[in-house]
């Protein structure tokens, strides 16, 4: 089985335990953004400005695993035709439960975002990828792929871990680990991942994650630094997040 799958099937079972981000927006929330009171996440805290998207009515828009019914029922109220890729089961049936229950149009696909996207060249107008690229091993190839399927002028908006968390004991926040964090190079690692039920993650740098999306050809245009929402980051205000906009 890939670390893929692992991820997969643990993150199916964190949403049935009421995992945070596996958890689908409200009807009351739904009506809200149709009336145009609304805001979304690519990082924990921080709502992403409204400038970032412009008009969505009419734009092509594909959730990049972005699956659970938060951000799409809401990309779907403002008029964007909305795409879904997630790998997680329970992450695509909850978007199947919302646009069923607000009787919207939205494309879901189940596919891992580390092969070939399944979609054509220039077939997006904007890519919405939350922080999640932490579950992947190489993230430049990604950033190729979404370039590749994003129109001229394209907009992708990515939320981005710098990594930093990795290196504490999430016990005792300790130091305890070196970084590169990565359990498929590091098998005492891997093991202590499956005995704890923690998914396969992975450090990413700076150099990877914004330099990987310059070498893709994007442009950067907005970043904005976010906490992690929680403990002991959050209550002395460590940026542990980035999101950003980027042009192609």
């Amino acid at each position: 089985m890939s670390y893929q799958d692992i991820n997969s099937k643990i993150i199916d079972s964190w949403c049935e335990d009421g995992w945070t981000w596996g958890q689908p927006i409200t009807h009351e929330e739904y009506e809200k953004a149709l009336a145009g009171e609304w805001g979304v996440l690519l990082t924990p805290t921080k709502m992403v400005p409204k400038e970032w998207f412009g008009d969505l009515k009419g734009k092509k828009l594909l959730g990049l695993a972005s699956g659970g019914g938060q951000q799409i029922p809401v990309f779907s109220a403002l008029g964007a035709k909305c795409t879904v890729l997630d790998y997680s089961t329970k992450q695509c049936e909850s978007e199947r439960i919302v646009a069923e229950r607000e009787g919207y149009q939205v494309e879901i696909v189940q596919a891992d975002m580390t092969k070939r996207l399944p979609f054509e060249d220039e077939t997006f107008d904007i890519i919405f990828h939350p922080a999640s690229n932490c579950y992947v091993e190489e993230v430049k190839p990604i950033f190729k792929e979404c370039y590749r399927v994003l129109k001229k002028g394209g907009i992708l908006m990515c939320g981005l871990d710098t990594g930093f968390a990795f290196i504490f004991d999430d016990t005792d926040m300790s130091i305890k680990y070196k970084l590169p964090f990565n359990p498929m190079k590091n098998p005492e690692l891997y093991e202590e991942c499956m005995k704890n039920d923690r998914a396969i993650e992975f450090s990413h740098t700076l150099e990877e994650q914004i330099g990987g999306q310059l070498e893709a050809g994007f442009c950067l245009t907005n970043l904005m630094e976010d906490t992690d929402g929680y403990g002991f980051f959050q209550e002395y205000n460590v940026p542990t997040f980035i999101a950003t906009r980027a042009v192609k």
